[in-house]
């Protein structure tokens, strides 16, 4: 596919997906959603960590309301059956981690979006918004399972009811997000933390977050079932091996990720 609102690149195994739409801070249309869901479910076997990020002075300013294919407001539902859910589902099943390097304003569908990727790295300059309320909907794009999850039901309630501009620092406090960084600092840092994600052990990453997402609705019991048998398909891996030799040889491991 020809993209037209996104870029991809993939250098030493880091993926970098750049919403492009400056001019209207990378609103989500139908374009954009397609080629998203497109590029997640085609990302090059080389890449071993995604980063999501935006052009210009936005993260993701959330669906664009001028979008002629999602502006009727009785084609809501299918929007989100149709576009998000699909783009959000791509996300959740990548082979691989993934970033979310907010460097503005992260609002709406957009916060969501960046909420639903396995880490959040934000400039110290941004912000997130639960703005829907702000036009008369519910917050969608997982916003209502992601975010109780993360800062708990109060918090989460009072952030959706209110659409307050939530900085990343107070994000970082809450445990919405992983780490909020100078601005001066912030690319040099998601950049840092992708490429150590990429020299890491992949398939170990990819069981991590199997486990994860499976504890959100395992009880107890069920749950250290699934860490052993997920442990072990981390014990037979290379990984694993090449990581024992180098404790034991006192040096840094050399993961392959497989």
């Amino acid at each position: 596919m020809d993209y037209q609102t996104i870029s991809l690149t993939v250098e030493e195994g880091v993926a970098v997906l750049t919403l492009d739409r400056p001019s209207v801070m990378n609103a989500l249309n139908t374009q954009m959603r397609a080629e998203i869901t497109h590029a997640l479910r085609n990302l090059d076997a080389a890449a071993r960590v995604l980063v999501i990020t935006g052009a210009g002075r936005a993260f993701c300013s959330g669906q664009d309301l001028g979008d002629a294919g999602s502006a009727n407001a009785t084609d809501l539902e299918r929007v989100l059956r149709d576009e998000y859910v699909p783009m959000l589902l791509a996300l959740r099943d990548l082979e691989v981690p993934s970033i979310a390097a907010v460097g503005g304003a992260a609002a709406g569908a957009g916060a969501n979006l960046a909420l639903a990727c396995d880490v959040v790295i934000a400039s110290e300059e941004a912000h997130f918004t639960q703005a829907f309320t702000r036009i008369g909907l519910i917050p969608d794009a997982g916003g209502t399972w992601t975010l109780p999850r993360q800062i708990g039901n109060a918090r989460a309630m009072g952030a959706m009811l209110f659409a307050d501009r939530i900085p990343a620092r107070q994000a970082a406090d809450w445990g919405m997000i992983y780490e909020a960084a100078p601005e001066a600092d912030f690319e040099e840092r998601w950049r840092a933390r992708a490429a150590q994600l990429a020299q890491g052990p992949t398939l170990a990453y990819r069981q991590l977050r199997a486990a994860m997402r499976d504890s959100a609705e395992s009880g107890f019991e069920a749950q250290l079932a699934r860490e052993a048998q997920l442990q072990g398909i981390c014990g037979r891996s290379r990984d694993f091996k090449e990581g024992v030799v180098a404790f034991v040889e006192k040096r840094a491991p050399r993961f392959e990720g497989r």
